[in-house]
């Protein structure tokens, strides 16, 4: 690989590298103090950290005790009033917004009711988007009771604002039942603490813990709410512990709750990986076995050990103490040299006088290089932008004192402006792969697969005979525009306009593999769009635009055709005229968009079709079956707590 260096950048890279050589020289042939003091060091430090990391964990989790303490004790958890009591929800909702890493508060009774609030936003995007809550809620509510008037439990779900006003809402009978849930069995067992395990969270694809609190009076149950340790993964990154220190949380099972690094590992597994917490020898390369065992034998809390890749290590541990019958425990290590503080600290003032002359010169080798280079950046970012093909926006000529620089900036300007006015007549997507590839343009052509659309205005000429020309041009190019926006954005080629009809192509001179869903979806799109103008076209006193569309797939002879003088790309063939002759057979069927059952059959699991007719055009032997497409297919997706 051919390494290359920007001018500037190397005018500015030579003088660096010649005093500081030198002056470094004289830095690295000194000493090599005792150990003693950066060991003494490292080990106070890494106490520090732990002493805080812990006690931030520790507290978060008797945060969220404090809270469903509270929630036990009222009333209505107590007596199960829980369908259809808004001053219970909006309680809810502001124990909630108290504690940040809570993402929902639910109570399990032991007959099988249920009530659950979660807020949508602290799972991420993907827990709203499975739930398809609409964009105004910002709480998911769940109630699970029998109604006196049912014979079995329904499930209440309510999507409700910020300030608890519901804004959808639907019922079914329950297919959720939390007395079989681990979190509500196992807290009536003897010795089960008030913390989970922890475990990933399916909906919200994040690790956490369920905090919960058994109660006994009234309609006995569990009150519970599930910690999401996101938060906690960004505090334990913002510990600065050197250049490669690492502070996580594990438990006795050897799995890491909470790492730097957890999100990272957690969004690089298979699609289809089963959701599991990694193991510690996934997360770290160092073997801590050792020290571990060390402080779970009664041994220090703080310990410096070798590692198998001979660097020296400090490490210390910790319990925490509210979540200790799940088995949660702090590490926090760093390689040894990256606590040399003291000696990097004598080495650094050394390593500053040679710096004093490079920082005082600095700007004034960079500010040279900068005159020299700057019309040459220029001019390279102007020809990238047209190989891009992005020609758009203002012209900025380039200029330079110097003779040959100053000439090929004008050379540029004048080949964007070429290049530019040549689009305007060449299918955008033909000049993008010209510019990309180099070639020259040719006549001939290929036999390939292409999806083909003709689009007309109905009763154009009547709508425009006795109107003045002029704003003919005027609204109509507007209507073209548009719908060659949709079209481009889409992936088709607008590949001529007859008046006001349109003819596109889709898989060239791109290769599209999924063409055909694309070319639907753009034409539906392109209705739409065209509604939306007419509206416009309306409120400004202008006729609207009735658009027809047809639609077909096939093999057609794509390539350039015309004289060396004058070329045009096109698509000639069959399924060309198909196309041309589904779009006129809208006015008979009263449809607007036609299409023809070869693009039904590629897409009928995607789109929405309506069988209009079998017809045998003329010129064509077979008998063709045309279909009106509808619309897009739309699914959907549901997650469970």
């Amino acid at each position: 690989m051919r390494v290359r260096l920007g001018y500037q950048l190397s005018i500015t890279a030579l003088f660096v590298a010649v005093v500081l050589t030198v002056g470094l020289a004289l830095v690295f042939l000194s000493f090599d103090r005792a150990r003693s003091i950066t060991r003494s060091a490292a080990l106070a430090f890494i106490d520090r950290v732990a002493d805080h990391t812990a006690d931030r964990v520790d507290g978060q989790f008797k945060d969220v005790l404090d809270i469903l303490e509270v929630l036990r004790q009222l009333q209505p958890v107590e007596t199960g009033a829980i369908l259809d009591n808004p001053p219970f929800y909006a309680m809810l909702a502001a124990l909630l917004r108290r504690h940040g890493q809570l993402y929902n508060l639910y109570v399990g009774y032991a007959d099988g009711a249920f009530i659950e609030l979660d807020v949508l936003d602290r799972a991420g995007p993907g827990f709203r988007a499975q739930l398809r809550a609409p964009t105004d809620a910002a709480f998911r509510l769940t109630v699970i009771e029998k109604p006196k008037d049912s014979a079995s439990r329904i499930r209440f779900t309510y999507y409700l604002s910020p300030d608890l006003t519901v804004v959808a809402q639907e019922q079914r009978e329950a297919d959720y039942d939390p007395r079989e849930r681990p979190w509500y069995r196992d807290a009536f067992l003897p010795g089960a603490g008030a913390i989970t395990d922890p475990y990933v969270f399916k909906a919200a694809n994040l690790i956490g813990y369920t905090v919960r609190v058994p109660f006994a009076q009234g309609r006995r149950g569990i009150a519970a709410g599930d910690i999401l340790l996101a938060d906690t993964d960004e505090f334990l990154r913002s510990q600065k512990l050197g250049a490669s220190g690492v502070v996580f949380l594990f438990d006795d099972s050897g799995r890491v709750v909470a790492h730097p690094r957890m999100s990272e590992v957690l969004h690089a597994r298979a699609a289809d990986a089963p959701l599991d917490l990694p193991r510690l020898d996934q997360m770290t390369s160092i073997d801590i076995a050792r020290p571990l065992n060390v402080w779970r034998q009664g041994g220090a809390a703080q310990q410096i050990f070798e590692a198998a890749d001979g660097r020296t290590y400090v490490a210390a541990f910790r319990s925490i103490r509210t979540a200790d019958p799940s088995g949660l425990r702090l590490a926090v290590m760093a390689p040894l040299d990256d606590f040399f503080a003291e000696i990097e600290a004598g080495r650094r003032r050394l390593v500053l006088l040679a710096l004093g002359f490079v920082l005082a010169a600095l700007p004034v080798v960079w500010w040279i290089g900068s005159l020299l280079s700057r019309s040459m950046k220029a001019l390279a970012v102007e020809t990238d932008r047209i190989q891009r093909f992005e020609t758009g926006g203002p012209t900025r000529e380039v200029r330079s004192v110097i003779r040959e620089i100053d000439d090929l900036g004008q050379s540029v300007a004048t080949t964007r402006t070429v290049v530019q006015t040549f689009a305007s007549f060449v299918p955008k997507r033909l000049v993008q792969q010209l510019l990309a590839t180099g070639d020259a343009l040719r006549l001939g052509g290929s036999r390939r697969e292409v999806t083909i659309l003709f689009t007309d205005i109905e009763g154009f000429t009547n709508i425009t005979e006795k109107a003045d020309p002029e704003q003919v041009m005027i609204w109509t190019s507007r209507y073209l525009a548009v719908l060659s926006a949709v079209i481009m954005e889409y992936g088709g080629t607008v590949d001529k306009f007859v008046g006001d009809a349109v003819m596109a192509i889709w898989n060239a001179p791109a290769d599209d593999p999924d063409h055909v869903a694309h070319a639907c979806a753009a034409v539906l799109a392109c209705r739409e769009a065209n509604r939306k103008l007419n509206a416009e076209f309306e409120s400004q006193g202008w006729p609207t635009y009735r658009t027809r569309f047809g639609l077909h797939t096939g093999e057609a002879v794509v390539g350039t055709i015309g004289s060396s003088d004058r070329m045009a790309y096109t698509v000639l063939g069959a399924t060309v005229n198909l196309a041309a002759r589904l779009e006129p057979l809208n006015k008979d069927y009263g449809t607007e968009i036609l299409v023809s059952d070869a693009v039904r059959q590629r897409v009928a699991d995607r789109f929405a079709f309506r069988m209009v007719d079998a017809i045998q055009p003329k010129g064509f032997e077979a008998t063709i079956l045309v279909y009106e497409l509808c619309g897009e297919l739309q699914g959907r997706a549901e997650a469970e707590t």
